[in-house]
Parts: C-alpha cells; sequence; structure tokens
C-alpha cells in the first residue's frame, strides 16, 4: 500500500506520507494533482486541471511529486510487520505507584471512585512501595532511566512514604546503575512550602489538576465539603510553579459534556501564566450523565480547530507556550515497533496498588480481571500481559488502514475497554479526536 491523507487547516494545504511520515507543505495545485497522481497520465493530468492552471504550472506540478516519489517521500510503500517483536525480554521501564488510595476532592467524573478505586481507601505501606522499586530495578533490563509517577487517589495525602521512597530509589541507583525520574499527580490541596520545596528539588516532573476556568474546575471538582477548590489551588499552583525555575511541569485538566468550549480553557490556563498544559477528553462509561458521546464529536472537532487558532497567535508572542496534544514528533524518532504498539501499557509500564497488586496501567485499577500479578510474586497472569503486547495497529482491524495509525499507535486500552468492553476495539470517538488533533498539531508546525 502506499497512502497519503491530505487536509486544509489554519490556511496550509498539507500531505502526509503515511507510511515515511513524510510530511508535506504545499501548494494547492500540487494538493489537487496528488489525488489523481498515481492513476493518470500527465496528459490526463494537464486536460483535467488545465481549466483551474496554467500548463506550465502543472507540468511543474507534476515534476515535483514525481520527484517525492522516487525519493521515498510520498507515495511510500508501506513495509508491515505482520508481528512486530515488541519487549521480547518483558523489560518494565515505568511504574505508576496508587501510594494512596483516598483523596480530598470529590471530583465527579473520577475513574478512581472518588480515590478508592471501587475498594477501600488505603495508604501504600513502605515495604509494598520499596518492593515495587525493587520490582522496577530487577526487570529494567539494561535500561537506564527508570520512570516512577506517585499517584492517587491524591498521592499527597502520604507524603511521607513518598520522601521515604525517593531516599530508596535514590540510594539503589549506583548498585544497579540506573536513574530514577520521579514524577508526581496532584489535586494541589496540601500544597505548602515543606512540600513545594520537596517536590521542586526531588521531582522531574509534576503534574496539577486544574479543570480551567472557576466555574468549570468547581463544578467537576469539589472538596469534600460540596465547595469549590480553584480559589483553594490556583494560588498554591502558582507559588509552586514560580520556584520551580526550568523543571518540567503539567497543569492537567478534564473535558466533559458540560465544558465542550474547551478552548477558553486553556485560553483561561495562559492568563493565569501556566505555559505547560494538557486538557484530555474525559475516559468514561458514554452512560454516565457528563459523558462525551458521538453527538458531541462534530462540537468537540470544531473546537479543536479553535483552539489551533489561538494556539498559533499565543505561540508568535510567546515560544514557550505548550500544549500536549499539539506537540507532535515529525523526526520518526521511535522505532516502527514501538510506534504500533503504543504506551507499553501492561508490559513495560504498570500500576502498584498500596495493596501491590499489578495492574496495565492506573486506568484498569479496581477492574479485577485485569490484576497481572504482584510486587511478591512478580507477573503471574502471563496470557493478559501477552495480550496487551500483541495488540498494536496491525492485530486491530479498525487501526489496519488508518492514516493516523503510526501517531497514536492504537490509541488508549483503557479508552477501548470501557467503551467497547474490548482492548483490540479503538474507541471512536477518541479516534476521530485523536486525528483531529494531530492535524491541528501538523498544521501548528506549518505556521512556525
Amino acid at each position: 500500500m502506499s497512502d497519503i491523507h491530505k487536509f486544509y487547516l489554519n490556511d496550509k494545504y498539507i500531505i502526509l506520507d503515511i507510511a515515511s511520515g513524510s510530511v508535506h507543505v504545499v501548494d494547492e495545485i500540487i494538493y489537487d494533482l496528488v489525488d489523481d497522481y498515481l492513476n493518470s497520465s500527465s496528459e490526463k493530468l494537464v486536460e483535467k486541471y488545465s481549466g483551474k492552471y496554467s500548463v506550465d504550472s502543472i507540468e511543474e506540478a507534476i515534476s515535483e511529486i514525481k520527484e517525492l516519489k522516487e525519493e521515498e517521500l510520498l507515495f511510500t510503500e508501506d513495509k508491515r510487520l505482520s508481528k512486530p517483536v515488541y519487549n521480547p525480554q518483558n523489560i518494565v521501564k515505568a511504574m505508576c505507584l496508587h501510594v494512596a488510595h483516598d483523596c480530598n476532592l470529590r471530583c465527579e467524573y473520577c475513574f478512581a471512585s472518588q480515590g478508592d478505586f471501587h475498594g477501600q481507601r488505603l495508604l501504600m505501606t513502605e515495604e509494598v512501595g520499596k518492593k515495587a522499586l525493587d520490582y522496577l530495578l530487577e526487570n529494567s533490563g539494561s535500561r537506564v532511566n527508570l520512570e516512577v509517577d506517585f499517584f492517587g487517589g491524591e498521592p499527597l495525602m502520604n507524603f511521607d512514604l513518598i520522601k521515604k521512597l525517593v531516599d530508596y530509589g535514590r540510594s539503589k541507583e549506583k548498585e544497579y546503575n540506573k536513574h530514577f525520574r520521579f514524577t508526581v499527580t496532584t489535586n494541589g490541596v496540601l500544597l505548602n512550602d515543606e512540600i513545594n520545596d520537596y517536590i521542586n528539588e526531588n521531582m522531574d516532573n509534576v503534574v496539577l489538576s486544574l479543570d480551567g476556568r472557576k466555574e468549570i474546575n468547581d463544578y467537576m471538582r469539589p472538596t469534600t465539603n460540596g465547595k469549590g477548590s480553584y480559589d483553594l489551588i490556583v494560588p498554591k499552583f502558582k507559588e509552586l510553579i514560580d520556584k520551580r525555575g526550568d523543571k518540567d511541569y503539567y497543569i492537567r485538566g478534564t473535558f466533559t459534556n458540560k465544558n465542550l468550549d474547551f478552548s477558553e480553557d486553556l485560553l483561561e490556563y495562559y492568563k493565569l501564566g501556566f505555559k505547560k498544559t494538557s486538557i484530555e477528553p474525559v475516559v468514561t462509561d458514554e452512560r454516565e450523565e457528563y459523558a462525551i458521546r458521538e453527538e458531541h464529536l462534530e462540537e468537540i472537532l470544531d473546537e479543536y480547530e479553535k483552539m489551533s487558532k489561538d494556539y498559533i497567535k499565543i505561540k508568535k508572542e510567546d515560544k514557550d507556550f505548550l500544549f500536549f496534544h499539539f506537540m507532535i514528533d515529525l523526526t520518526q524518532g521511535p522505532c516502527i515497533i514501538k510506534r504500533t504498539v503504543g504506551c507499553g501499557a501492561g508490559s513495560e509500564y504498570m500500576a502498584v496498588t498500596p495493596d501491590g497488586d499489578f495492574y496495565p496501567c492506573h486506568q484498569f485499577v479496581g477492574e479485577e480481571e485485569f490484576k497481572i500479578g504482584d510486587v511478591y510474586n512478580g507477573v503471574k497472569n502471563t496470557t493478559l500481559r501477552d495480550e496487551f503486547k500483541g495488540t498494536n495497529v496491525y492485530t486491530k482491524e479498525e487501526c489496519y488502514n488508518c492514516w493516523a495509525r503510526y501517531y497514536c499507535s492504537g490509541g488508549c486500552h483503557a479508552n477501548a475497554y470501557y467503551s467497547n468492553n474490548d482492548i483490540t476495539k479503538p474507541y471512536k470517538v477518541g479516534c476521530e479526536m485523536e486525528k483531529k488533533r494531530i492535524e491541528c498539531a501538523i498544521s501548528i508546525l506549518a505556521n512556525e
């Protein structure tokens, strides 16, 4: 196969060569001719388009398309791998440690059932945390950099354990020739000077949960007494970020059908001075009152386009402003196998509960059929691990011919499961959102 995908967005005509990943910003004439190039002679192309373009222009465009094809930058043959060999040694490179299955907010859309993941409210013990880090150290092969995210519920409700585990990890780095990159994801309620200083000194990244505008955030993210959290946490986030220097952070929001105008929430982040941002669609059963459903899709896609236009304007004035979903790597960095399998959940990446159970990722925690092992016995459900390893863009029927397959890598397993009860069947609404985000991201680069 030698597929292309083309689109017009933000005043740019863009052609994507799917197999090679080459992106071409072209004139309108090439944008028109490329559809007929493979199936028409030069004479036929001149005949068809001479009413719109001059003969010389058409012939020049034909010559440019031919050159790109010969250089394997256009109409490139896709040399598919029927059975990509992914992570044969079962190397683990990242863990999400659920140090607290408890929370001091009561977010309406919380996939963790307000922090307890449909179970008891628990805090991880030091024994479980250390065994989790030991498992990561001992099963990471020759990989040097290891990722650990302190997660919840609200992880700062077990702040003393976080400090102990960071110290323990650092004490093991030299022995194992490893380096830990620690991240904490927090709602900000418990932030204070002591915790801020600790995070800024010890965390390579910090993810701060805020849903944008005050009325949106307070509706979806109330405190345990039912009051809004915006006025409580925004000053704390500002203080932490002001002291953070050039270290990474992300302000991360969630949008539901209650704020389909979420481009306004991105603008709110910028007005507040937050430069590194993300707004994710809610992951939930579509029967939930706030869920995103197919009926919302057209409005959402239009909103992403609006957001991309706002983003281009902001970036012209402020190069430091970032939106996660509009950041895209066009250098084809990851190998072809990695580009087909995605995040590595259930294989390279696992979540660990306070009890020490292993799940493919944080979104599956509490779904007993997805338990794959524990810190005491390692991975025992190798069949499930192999199912996750074997789920890729070549094994998903809907992905096999999708133009975005090498950018989204088959999409989120949890989205697939919660929408279709099957990790091999992608979440249709999510697919359409991802394709629009990719188009927006490429059009933004084309305007820089």
